[in-house]
C-alpha cells in the first residue's frame, strides 16, 4: 500500500498499474491466511452496513463493460484466494516482553485519568463518520500513508496483541458506545 500511494498521480488519484497489482497479490495473502468463516464475517458485517444501491450506483459513475470485466475478474481472484486458504487461524498474540512493564503502568495510569471523559464523548455521533474539514482525500491519504509505515515497522506480535485487545474492547461496548475501563485499559497497553 505504501508504494502505491507513492505512485498516486493524476486527477482521479491511481495509482500505477503494477503497484496495484501489488496491492491485489498482497490484500489475497493476507485474506488466504485467515479462515474463510473470518472473511466472511467482515464480508457480512459491511455488507450489513451498505446500501443494496450503491454498486449499481457505482457502476453508474464508470464504464459500465469495465466494472463488469473489472468483476468478473476479480471473482476468479477471490477462487484462487479461497484454493489457498488457511482452515485456522495463527496463534494467539503472546504476552509484550517485560521492557514494556513502564509502559502497561502508564497506560492504566492514563486510562484511569481519561475514563471519566471518555464517558462523555458521544462516541455514536455521526461526526465520526465525516472528512475532516478542509482535508483533501490525498491529504488523508498521505496521513494513512504514515500510519501504514509505521505499521510495517511495528512488532508483528506488539501489532497482533493491539488488534486482539481492540476486537475485545469492540466486544465490551455499552449502548453509549463506550468500552468497559479496563478494556479501554488494554488498548491503551497495548498501543
Amino acid at each position: 500500500h505504501h508504494k502505491a500511494i507513492g505512485s498516486v498521480s493524476g486527477a482521479n488519484g491511481v495509482t500505477s498499474k503494477a503497484d496495484w497489482e501489488a496491492v491485489n497479490a498482497a490484500l489475497g495473502r493476507v485474506i488466504a491466511s485467515v479462515p474463510e468463516a473470518t472473511v466472511m464475517d467482515v464480508y457480512n458485517s459491511v455488507s450489513d452496513i451498505t446500501d443494496p444501491g450503491v454498486p449499481a450506483y457505482l457502476k453508474s459513475l464508470v464504464n459500465g463493460a469495465d466494472a463488469e470485466k473489472a468483476y468478473a475478474a476479480f471473482l476468479e481472484f477471490k477462487d484462487v484466494v479461497k484454493k489457498n486458504q488457511v482452515s485456522s487461524p495463527g496463534p494467539a498474540a503472546t504476552a509484550a516482553p517485560a521492557k514494556y512493564d513502564a509502559i502497561d503502568g502508564a497506560a492504566k495510569a492514563l486510562s484511569d485519568a481519561s475514563y471519566p471523559f471518555l464517558k462523555e464523548v458521544d462516541w455514536l455521533s455521526s461526526i465520526y463518520l465525516k472528512p475532516l474539514p478542509g482535508t483533501s482525500a490525498k491529504d488523508a491519504m498521505k496521513a494513512i500513508d504514515k500510519m501504514i509505515v509505521m505499521g510495517t515497522n511495528v512488532d508483528g506480535n506488539i501489532l497482533k496483541a493491539a488488534a486482539e485487545a481492540h476486537h475485545k474492547a469492540i466486544g465490551s461496548i455499552d449502548d453509549k458506545g463506550v468500552t468497559s475501563a479496563a478494556d479501554y485499559a488494554a488498548v491503551n497497553a497495548a498501543l
